[in-house]
């Protein structure tokens, strides 16, 4: 049986501690090899990248039907190159997961 995610307290805590804020333009060669992943905002970022540290297919499959998670759209980084846009970002290699601040209007798929 798989362990719960959420009980990774010390991983949990490794990648609270490694997420922080970044420009776009410091993320860019990272989109280009379509490394960069956009996280909703309705979604704890967080727990998104502790999921898939843990390989958790089901949460993370269901979340990009919902369009919640998926890789950052041509629109979408253009939009967020064009005001060089500040994200929470947080690494799980080999993806860049990226979350818009909740008031920033650049947080929308397109």
């Amino acid at each position: 049986m798989k362990t719960d995610p959420l009980k990774d307290t010390e991983l949990h805590d490794k990648i609270n501690r490694e997420t922080a804020r970044i420009n776009w333009s410091e993320l860019e060669r990272h989109f280009a090899h379509g490394a960069v992943i956009y996280v909703s905002q309705e979604l704890d970022l967080v727990e998104v990248a502790l999921r898939i540290a843990h390989d958790d297919k089901a949460h993370i499959a269901r979340w990009m039907s919902e369009g919640k998670v998926a890789k950052v759209s041509d629109a979408q980084a253009l939009e967020w190159q064009a005001t060089d846009a500040r994200l929470w970002a947080s690494v799980v290699n080999p993806f860049v997961l990226v979350q818009a601040d909740k008031a920033a209007p650049a947080d929308t798929l397109h």
